[in-house]
């Protein structure tokens, strides 16, 4: 290594090369931090440490600079460390800690933005911090639960097809010409040596038609039309449906109470919670909610009450809210029942898909196991 471009040059000389150019290059600890760039990305995960770090130094009446300073000298991301920087540099530069982070949107949603902007104007930075920490933990809490009921069955359903793939089109085809001398072979090992020799002759033109059908729902899924029919989709689904629902009922209406407590305006806040919900017919439905709300002045009651995917509990309970001026309070205690209801749900559908499952894995794989024996079994008999 050299210091300059003239020693490096100088260098090359004596070991007698003739040097055509010379550029400086990254240090190994350059290198390995651009290493850790490219493979470390920031997660939802290290924004909710990151604002319960901020929660919880603010409370402690830390001024935000020397805040920001010190999360950005603990973070073990190197991604989230450069935007904490970033964020540092800016409010030291006279901008609001909003303002800064609105320049990471896809680190820092509207809703996010909207409930810092709304701590700094009302001078409660450390409150709303709190309660967005706590607010992103539900979240994850959720989340966390809906891939654990959906994680185990997903992976017993793929193993099985992936066997039962195998099976028809590599395994079986081979075992199949053991049969070829028979005059009669019982129907279920006709019908498995006509699904076999299928797999043989045209696997590679089945796996193309799921490739481009996978293709054709994630183009249809990623419109809004699409998006719509998919998701309407999901919600004829039994079992399944009342589950979705209940998920986006209680993040809309966590994240709903948050923002009305916070005082952000009734509009904005039916946006910002309207964004949050997955399913898109739902989201229209809090769309419609909205428009009625505002441009007709109904209450945000009624305009549930009329929702098809909320449940009537979720309107009566808002509209008690209403009445008695504890509408932030009505909309968490709906939070707090749907969440505990899709805890018990989700076991519930773990609990029932996994042998569900297996049946249909195993009853599939005894399918294939029988009909490969009857032939054997009918000839053993005739020679009794």
């Amino acid at each position: 290594m050299a210091a300059t471009e003239a020693a490096a040059m100088r260098a090359i000389e004596e070991m007698g090369l003739s040097p055509i150019w010379v550029r400086e290059g990254a240090s190994p600890t350059k290198r390995k931090e651009r290493r850790r760039l490219f493979v470390r990305r920031v997660s939802n995960r290290d924004i909710t440490v990151f604002t319960n770090q901020l929660a919880s130094l603010t409370r402690s009446a830390v001024p935000i600079l020397r805040a920001l300073r010190t999360i950005a000298g603990q973070t073990e991301n190197p991604r989230l460390a450069r935007v904490v920087e970033d964020l540092h540099a800016l409010v030291r530069d006279g901008r609001m800690l909003s303002e800064a982070m609105a320049r990471y949107p896809k680190l820092f949603p509207d809703l996010y933005i909207n409930m810092i902007r709304a701590g700094e104007s009302g001078g409660v930075l450390d409150t709303v911090l709190d309660r967005l920490s706590e607010a992103r933990e539900k979240e994850e809490d959720t989340r966390r639960r809906v891939q654990a009921a959906m994680a185990y069955p997903m992976l017993t359903l793929c193993a099985g097809l992936a066997t039962v793939f195998a099976l028809f089109a590599f395994f079986l085809p081979r075992v199949v010409t053991l049969f070829e001398d028979y005059e009669k072979l019982p129907l279920p090992t006709r019908i498995l040596i006509g699904i076999s020799e299928f797999f043989d002759d045209s696997w590679y033109w089945l796996v193309l038609a799921l490739l481009l059908a996978s293709a054709v729902f994630r183009r249809l899924a990623g419109m809004e039309a699409g998006r719509l029919f998919v998701d309407r989709l999901k919600l004829g689904i039994p079992l399944l449906n009342r589950f979705l629902r209940e998920v986006d009922v209680a993040r809309f209406s966590r994240t709903l109470s948050l923002l009305i407590d916070t005082g952000i305006p009734i509009d904005r806040a039916l946006t910002l919670s309207g964004q949050t919900i997955h399913n898109a017919v739902i989201r229209a439905e809090v769309d419609q909610i909205r428009a009625s709300t505002v441009q007709q002045g109904l209450t945000i009651s009624s305009g549930l009450r009329k929702a098809e995917n909320f449940p009537e509990f979720v309107g009566n309970l808002v509209a008690v809210g209403e009445e008695g001026g504890r509408l932030p309070e009505a909309l968490t205690e709906v939070a707090v029942f749907y969440e505990k209801d899709v805890e018990q749900q989700s076991r519930l559908i773990t609990s029932l898909l996994e042998p569900i499952l297996i049946l249909l894995v195993g009853g599939v794989v005894g399918f294939i196991v029988a009909a490969m024996l009857l032939p054997i079994f009918e000839l053993g008999g005739g020679l009794r």
